[in-house]
Order: structure tokens, then sequence, then C-alpha cells
């Protein structure tokens, strides 16, 4: 048996005593922690359920089916980006965030983007599938964009449970409806062995949050309500949001639709299982920056003092260091990863995930710059930085691309944030929240973790150069 030690107990006692403080306690801290914990447990476990979906479906579908839901997405995705006027990111930062009004007049624009984009993806089927010569998506862009519409509906409850911190239910409500949608998958994926089951499973997960948003969190009820002021507002700090979406799908997505038109079908397929395992810390280190840091820099703003710059600092070493060191044990261990999960056919994914790992590790250490100049609902200069940001990842992912291949999609990421760096800093000491020497760490730690990742996985590189066509 072990023994503590007196010594050691009046060590721990506090320790424990803070962590369950933190647990009761209401104030931002322990609500952020609270959020941080809550946002890494359900992100887990949505990563888990998702690669446990990926290996079953894997074994049931073809590498063309995850290519064609891959393109399907994409399109809903920048449908969704194009038009984002910035109601969460609205509700989370105003003043009147939780007053019925706004939020039923903010109800009310949801539910007419989300139907407008279902016209949309319709009518965008037949020119889609012959730019990218698949005729599938003249059948499957009108049916997803159902998602849109379902989309539409969820309640603006989700976004006052955001504003909060208070974060359980919303997390609950995510791990139901993705995991239903799952198991819809894979039995529809066993009977029929089509890239259908993959679109209607992601249909009714869909459905099926938009109902619990309704009935499972606390708040008032939505209803169709209008109220100039509150579209106004909604308006004028959303018309930069619209244009910083645009410039967000061009970031987070387009080396996909390019890819889509340079690369086969199956091609993209594998790509897309590589990247999947690859940015499971990047897609973290957005859910915090959403989740977490944005409410703290809304609330705790760090032009207002030293000690608010030192939570924030503190808070993005924790996290961000964290999510990198989680992303140099993907890269580590990404080869034998791939290979003991997926079978022979997706073997191309595994210097994908390698490489990719590595790439990705640049945008999460500046990830939170975006979150301090939304938290101070200045959307103008997180509109030009998106715009500067896409403007120079797009140019590379053509270029390298066309030159590279696969390889080329997967260097641009990290490339590109480097590239602009210098514009992020700009914009963030503006707001008194540049943090120079942490950025300087963060790239001295990825610096040196590239070239370990590098000399052990030295083949990665010829494998995905072998793979461009002549």
């Amino acid at each position: 048996m072990y023994s503590v030690s007196l010594k050691d107990q009046r060590t721990v006692s506090p320790i424990i005593r803070r962590l369950f403080g933190l647990l009761r306690d209401d104030s931002l801290r322990a609500r952020a922690f609270r959020g941080a914990a809550l946002t890494f447990l359900g992100f887990g476990s949505q990563q888990f359920l998702r690669l446990l979906s990926n290996l079953l479906l894997t074994r049931l579908l073809f590498p063309e089916a995850f290519g064609l839901m891959a393109l399907v997405t994409v399109v809903l995705t920048g449908l969704q980006m194009f038009s984002d006027t910035g109601l969460h990111v609205s509700i989370v930062q105003s003043k009147r965030g939780e007053d019925p009004v706004f939020l039923n007049t903010a109800w009310t624009l949801q539910i007419i983007r989300g139907v407008f984009l279902g016209l949309i993806a319709a009518a965008l089927a037949v020119p889609l599938a012959a730019f990218y010569d698949q005729p599938q998506l003249i059948a499957l862009l009108p049916v997803a964009g159902l998602t849109t519409v379902i989309m539409g509906l969820q309640s603006t409850k989700e976004f006052v449970a955001n504003r909060r911190l208070t974060l359980g239910r919303l997390t609950v409500i995510e791990l139901v409806s993705q995991g239903a949608g799952i198991v819809l998958m894979v039995i529809l994926a066993y009977l029929y062995r089509s890239v259908w089951a993959l679109l209607i499973g992601a249909l009714f997960a869909a459905a099926l949050r938009s109902v619990l948003s309704h009935v499972a969190l606390p708040g008032q009820a939505n209803r169709l309500a209008w109220e100039r002021e509150a579209f106004y507002e909604l308006f004028h700090f959303g018309k930069y949001i619209f244009v910083s979406s645009i410039a967000g799908f061009l970031i987070n997505n387009a080396d996909r639709a390019v890819l889509g038109k340079f690369v086969s079908i199956g091609m993209l397929g594998i790509y897309n299982i590589g990247f999947f395992m690859a940015s499971v810390p990047f897609m973290l280190s957005l859910r915090f920056t959403n989740r977490v840091l944005l409410p703290i820099y809304s609330q705790s703003p760090p032009k207002e003092g030293a000690a608010n710059r030192r939570n924030v600092r503190q808070t993005r070493f924790l996290l961000t260091g964290g999510l990198v060191l989680l992303g140099f044990l993907l890269s580590l261990t990404g080869d034998w990863l791939i290979g003991v999960l997926y079978e022979d056919a997706y073997d191309l994914a595994r210097p994908v995930m390698v490489l990719m790992s590595v790439s990705l590790m640049p945008p999460m250490v500046t990830h939170a710059y975006g979150a301090l100049l939304l938290g101070a609902g200045n959307s103008r200069d997180f509109t030009i930085l998106l715009l500067i940001l896409s403007t120079v990842q797009m140019a590379l992912l053509i270029f390298t691309i066309k030159a590279f291949g696969l390889l080329g999609a997967i260097f641009t990421p990290g490339l590109s944030t480097l590239l602009v760096y210098p514009a992020t800093a700009y914009f963030a000491r503006r707001e008194g929240g540049w943090d120079p020497l942490l950025d300087f760490a963060f790239a001295l730690v990825i610096g040196l973790g590239a070239a370990v990742v590098l000399y052990f996985n030295g083949g990665a590189i010829p494998a995905l150069l072998a793979s461009i066509p002549q």
C-alpha cells in the first residue's frame, strides 16, 4: 500500500480544494476551465466515434464513396460559409445576447438562410457534376441541401449555452446525434454498399440535433420574430463575418475542392482519410477557440490590463501546447496507425497523415488571434486578416497541387500561415493581445519536432512524390 505523509497531504489538499472550487465556482475562470474540459471530452468522444465509423465504413464501402462524400461536404460547407452572417458570434459577444427578441430575430434569419442554401445546393448539382465529371452529384447534392434547411431550424439556445460557457448538455446533444447518425450509416452501408448510406446518416444526425437543441436545452423557446434594431445589429457585425467566412472556407476546405479537379475521386477519398486522422488537434483547436477563447477574450480583453494578458497567455500555453504535443504524437505514429487501422487500399494515407500532422501545427498557434479580434467586436480586421490568408493559401494551393499533387496540398496550410504571420501580429498588436514570446517558443518547438518527424519517417515525401501522375 502507498502512504501519504503529512507534508504531502498539506501540498495536495489545496490543489484538490482548488479543483473542486473550479467545479463549483461561477467565475469566468472557473467556467472557462469547465468549458475547456467539456470541450476536450466531447471532442475526443466525437473523434472516437468518427474513427470507429471510418474503420467500419472503409470495410463496407469503396474509396470512391469517401471521395464523393468529400466533394458533397465541401460544397455544403462552402454554401454555409459563403452565406455566414456570424449569428453565433454575434450572440456570444453582443450585450443583447440573451434578449428573447434579439434571439428570435436571429433564429428567423437563420431559417431563411437555411432554405435559401438548400435551393442553391440543388441548383449547383448539374454544373458541379459536369465540372468534376461525377454524374452521381446530380442526385446527391439536392438531397444533401436538405441538411442546410434542417440546420437552419436549430435553436439559438445552443449559442446562449456557448455564451455562458455552460457546455454540458450541448456536448451530450452533439454526441447523441452523431452516434445515432453513425449507427444508421453503418446499417445502410452494410445493406446497400452505397455512398447514399453516408448522406442519409448525416441528414438523420442533423435532424436529431435540431430537435434536441429545442427540447433538451434550458431557455425560452424560439419563435418567428423580427425587430429592426436587432436586425441592424446582426447585419452590422455580420457584414464582415460574411466575407470572412468565405475566406475561412477557402482556408479550411479549398484543398479538397482543388484536389477534386486534379486527382482521381479514389485518390481524394484516400487523402480525406489521412486528413481526418491528422486534423484531430487542428479541429480541436478550432473548437477551443470558438467555445473557450472567444468568450474569454470578450469578457476579459487583453487591452484592459496585465492580469487579463497573463490569463490569456496561461490559457493559450496550456491549450495550444497540449495540442501541439498531440500533433507530434500523431505524426510519429501516423504510418503505423494507418497500417493497423485501415486496409491496404488506403496505404497512401500513411504519408498524408504523417506530414499533414506537422503542417497543421502553425495554424493552431495563430487561431487564438482570430478569437482576440472577434472578442473585441473587431470583425473588420478579422475579415481583412482572413482575406489575406485565403489569398495566399489559394495561390499556393493551385501552384503546389499542379506541381506536387497531394504533397502540395499537405504543405500549404503551414507555409501560408508562416507567410501571413506578420499581418497576424500587426492586427493582434492593435488589440493588445500579440504575444511574440509565446509564439516564438511554439515555433521553435514545431521546427525541432518537424525535424524529428522527418528523421523517423523519411520515406513520407518520396511516397507522395511517386503518386504524382507523370
